[in-house]
């Protein structure tokens, strides 16, 4: 099954479980995406920006990827395969293709400048992986410091027809999807689908402007996929009310740094990791941070 841009829902971001040891947790792979499948998600995306990719080895990333794909069965798997250079990129996309993914997803360096370079390092990407790939853009500007705009992606789109979801994270965002859609109505740049990040916070909102979905990594992606339903059904209020819930341990977990290890705690606290270890370098968590975070999940 490959990624459409018809694709709607909500894709978490996989973290990845590592044992105490550093070694990789098969286990928690499989009872994660079990769960995956159990809340409601429309697919999954692994080795993502908080999916701790970089610490992993080439055959690691294959294996993590595969174990998932094997295990999610028709639910499809993005992968994320950005790399410093096109050759690890290649690599890595046609060994997950190959196994069952959906596609991948492809985050721009942050060299990049002007609205050439970045359209063009997507044409030079796409020409690397091959164009029967389809990818997803990851606009994530307070990571990576490149500033897509509306016009750049609507390029992006328009020349390179596997070009399948974006990654909607820029904040604020609201008018960007407005924007998008509204190039969509106008008949300027085909339809993609606009999946958004940025931990959930301003998911309710970007649902209305037009967003199918989430895609990011919350600790408690059932009420993700929650919220999205609740909106399809146009149980606006409720919609609202269940995401305000959630703002302070959404906000406590958006925190750079700190935020992976308040997940991957909650996680398993919740039962869906075995361990809350990540592979160094990571940020610790203290012990005053992980009663923060106990108390929140008692007050669900």
């Amino acid at each position: 099954m490959l990624l459409t841009p018809d694709a709607k829902g909500v894709f978490p971001i996989a973290p990845t479980p590592f044992l105490d040891d550093g070694s990789i947790d098969t286990a928690s792979i499989d009872r994660l995406t079990d769960f995956y499948l159990e809340c409601g998600a429309t697919g999954i995306t692994v080795l993502g920006q908080l999916g701790e990719a970089p610490k992993l080895e080439h055959a690691e990333s294959v294996d993590v990827a595969a174990r998932m794909i094997q295990r999610a069965g028709a639910l499809p798997v993005v992968v994320g395969v950005s790399a410093p250079g096109f050759a690890a990129m290649r690599a890595l996309t046609r060994e997950v293709m190959d196994r069952g993914a959906a596609g991948v997803m492809i985050a721009p360096p942050n060299t990049l400048r002007t609205d050439d370079q970045i359209v063009g390092y997507y044409r030079q990407a796409v020409e690397a992986i091959g164009d029967d790939v389809p990818f997803v853009i990851q606009d994530y500007p307070l990571t990576f410091s490149v500033q897509m705009t509306p016009g750049v992606i609507r390029r992006i789109v328009t020349e390179l027809p596997s070009c399948a979801m974006l990654k909607h994270e820029d904040w604020p965002g609201l008018e960007k999807i407005s924007t998008l859609r509204g190039f969509e109505k106008d008949g300027s740049m085909r339809h993609i689908s606009i999946l958004c990040g940025n931990n959930g916070l301003f998911l309710d909102y970007e649902v209305e402007r037009g967003a199918d979905g989430a895609n990011t990594g919350y600790c408690f992606p059932d009420m993700l996929c929650d919220v999205v339903r609740l909106n399809a059904a146009g149980e606006r209020e409720a919609a609202h009310d269940l995401l305000d819930a959630h703002l302070p341990l959404l906000r406590y977990e958006q925190q750079p740094g700190a935020g992976l290890a308040v997940r991957k705690y909650v996680m398993m606290r919740r039962g869906l990791l075995t361990s809350a270890a990540q592979r160094k370098p990571a940020a610790a968590m203290s012990a005053t941070a992980r009663g923060s975070c106990r108390a929140r999940r008692r007050s669900k």
